[in-house]
This record gives C-alpha cells, sequence and structure tokens, in this order.
C-alpha cells in the first residue's frame, strides 16, 4: 500500500493541494505525526483547492481525519464519485459537545443508604456466624473429644509465634521514639522522673495493647480471610458442607481461641519490647538507669494496668478473627472479590479495633490511677 501523501502545487489557477495514497486507519496512524502539522498548515488557506482525486483508498477514519483537520468544514475540494458519500455525511452532522451529564441531587443520599444496608447486611451476617459459633461451643463442651485441638495449635504457631519479631521491632521502636519526645518536654520543665509515668502508663494501658492488635488485625487477620477465600475459589468449603463437617467448628472457632490466647501473650512482649526501648532512650536523654526506671514503674503503673490490657487484647482478639472469618466466608469464588475481602477486612478490623478501646478508655476511666 502506498503512504498517504500531501503535496501542495501553484498552478495557473492558484493554490492546489494534492492528496494521494491509501488513507486507510491503519496506514495512517504510523504517520499522523507527520500528516496532522502538515494538514493544519495547509488547512489555513481558505483559497486553497484540495484534490483527492489520486486517493487510492479511502475509509471512514481517514475522511473523519481530514475533516476534523479542515474545521469540520467542507473546503473546495475534487474526489471520486464513490467518496462523494462520506463527506456529504460528515457535512449533515455537524459537530455538537456531548449533552451535560444531569447532577443527581440525591446521590449522596442514595450513597449513604447503600452504605447503610450494606453495613446492617454485614451486621446480621456477623451476628448469624456469632450464634453459630456460640452453638458449636456448647456442642464442644459436652463432646470434648471433638474439640480441634491440632487447628487451635496450628493457628497459635501462626498467630503468635510467627508474629513476636515484628511485633518486638515495632514495639521496640515505638517506646524510643515516645520516650525521645517525652524527655524533649520534661527537659524543660525538670520533671524528668515522669518519663516513668508517661511511658509505663502509656504503653501498658494503652498503646500496647493498641499495637499489637492493629499489627495482628494486618498480619494474621489479612491471613485468615486469604485462607478462608482461597478454600471458597478452590471449593474446599463445598467440599467440607458435602462431607457434613462444620465450617465455623473446624475453621473459625480455632482460630478465634487462638487469637483471643496469643494476643494477650503478643501484648505483654510489646510492652515488653517498648518499655525496654523506652528505657534505653531515656537513659541516653535523662541519665534516668534501668535500675532506677524498674524500681519506679510498679509505683507509677498499678497492676489493673496490666490486667485491663490484657482484657482488651483477649476482646480485640476475638473481634479480629470474627471479622477476618466473616469476610472471608464471604468472598465470592473469583480473585477480584478475594482482594477486596482482604482489604475490607483489615481496614474494618482496625477501626473496631480503635472503636473498641475508645469504648473501653470512657468504661475503665477511673480504673489503674
Amino acid at each position: 500500500m502506498t503512504p498517504p501523501r500531501l503535496l501542495r502545487v501553484t498552478d495557473a489557477d492558484g493554490i492546489r493541494i494534492e492528496v494521494s495514497g491509501t488513507w486507510l486507519l491503519r496506514v495512517i496512524l504510523p504517520d499522523v505525526a507527520t500528516l496532522r502539522p502538515q494538514l493544519a498548515q495547509y488547512a489555513k488557506d481558505a483559497n486553497a483547492r484540495w484534490d483527492l482525486r489520486s486517493i487510492q483508498q479511502l475509509d471512514a477514519a481517514g475522511a473523519l481525519f481530514l475533516w476534523r483537520m479542515w474545521g469540520r468544514r467542507r473546503p473546495d475540494i475534487q474526489l471520486k464519485p464513490e467518496y462523494e458519500e462520506m463527506f456529504a455525511n460528515l457535512a449533515a452532522k455537524p459537530f455538537a459537545p456531548p449533552p451535560p451529564v444531569p447532577r443527581d441531587r440525591l446521590a449522596l443520599l442514595v450513597q449513604l443508604g447503600r452504605g447503610l444496608l450494606s453495613f446492617c447486611k454485614s451486621l446480621r451476617a456477623i451476628t448469624i456466624l456469632a450464634g453459630n459459633l456460640l452453638l458449636d461451643g456448647l456442642y464442644l463442651l459436652r463432646h470434648p473429644s471433638d474439640i480441634p485441638w491440632r487447628e487451635i495449635s496450628a493457628n497459635v504457631h501462626r498467630t503468635g509465634s510467627q508474629a513476636l519479631a515484628i511485633t518486638a521491632l515495632v514495639g521496640f521502636l515505638v517506646g524510643v521514639v515516645l520516650s525521645y519526645l517525652s524527655s524533649i518536654q520534661l527537659k524543660n520543665y525538670g520533671a524528668d522522673v515522669f518519663i516513668i509515668n508517661i511511658l509505663g502508663l502509656g504503653i501498658v494501658r494503652e498503646l500496647g495493647p493498641i499495637l499489637a492488635a492493629i499489627l495482628v488485625a494486618g498480619r494474621s487477620g489479612s491471613s485468615m480471610t486469604a485462607q478462608l477465600g482461597v478454600m471458597r475459589v478452590t471449593r474446599e468449603l463445598d467440599a467440607l458442607s458435602a462431607m457434613g463437617i462444620s465450617h465455623t467448628q473446624r475453621l473459625v472457632l480455632p482460630k478465634i481461641v487462638a487469637l483471643a490466647v496469643t494476643l494477650p501473650l503478643l501484648i505483654i512482649w510489646s510492652d515488653m519490647a517498648a518499655l525496654l526501648g523506652g528505657i534505653l532512650s531515656a537513659y541516653l536523654q535523662l541519665g534516668i538507669g534501668y535500675q532506677q526506671f524498674l524500681h519506679g514503674l510498679p509505683a507509677a503503673v498499678p497492676i489493673a494496668n496490666l490486667w485491663l490490657g490484657l482484657c482488651k487484647g483477649s476482646v480485640f482478639g476475638m473481634l479480629v478473627a470474627l471479622i477476618a472469618c466473616h469476610y472471608g466466608l464471604q468472598i465470592q469464588p473469583n480473585t477480584e472479590s478475594l482482594g477486596a475481602s482482604t482489604t475490607d477486612s483489615v481496614v474494618t478490623s482496625i477501626t473496631i479495633v480503635i472503636i473498641v478501646d475508645a469504648i473501653f478508655a470512657v468504661i475503665f476511666s477511673n480504673v489503674g490511677f
């Protein structure tokens, strides 16, 4: 095929633009960067005549390309009869911008309504799941031999021992940062010794539990959701149902029990790491030795704060596992649903943990001070 060509010719009748070659879409595209400025320059001359009789092939895309470069108007042209209909149709349909999309004044209300319905649907599904767990728990109390100890042990290993490194690292760094920032302010008032109160109470009562819960929600919660989602995609859940094995008894209950046990232990571990980082920073910034810090810690932080943190950890663990399993069981057998539900699981778990922590803070505001 001959590539598209443009030639400017000056004769006795004036300026003539000869258009030749093949003007098909697949032929024009490689040369469009060259043809566009050349056409735009030639189209500026309103008196120029366009000779299209040498065109070998012309399709609708080529005609539209020329029409747009002419400014959506028909100049003085000469062309073959078979191409006349194309330009006649373009001239008969003047360009008009698309009509503006009407603004829906109730769009925000509709979006809020959908969100509320989705929340109610999820709350209903979680309530049903919790009810099934309660029934399975009562059944296992009457039949201790059916308790899935292996599944519980495996989940304790995955959610507990494998999370020790990340919780210790994050806890240590948070302790260092909190101690460093507090030391800067305490130096100004000569209240260096109160670093023990700030670190002890803040870490043991609030930062330790919520930090460990957020890390577990992002690490173990997403893993639980993805595991159940893959089992849904691969039809393993359907196979368990066909064999008469309860999903909640074999899959959900061990995860909830495991997190209810391991999260308080992870809280103690992260508290120790955070206090260690705080002690190191306090020694470097304020000169407070570890013996003085550890001696003043029991007096500054009553033991009730530790028990409160452990109780919150157990509640956080059960909530994170329950939400993760709920989203895992709601996954549809496709990869898109798997990714979306895993993300929703982590976001919802972290949000619920923060909300429940705030409720604990209000209810037990007079405890441990």
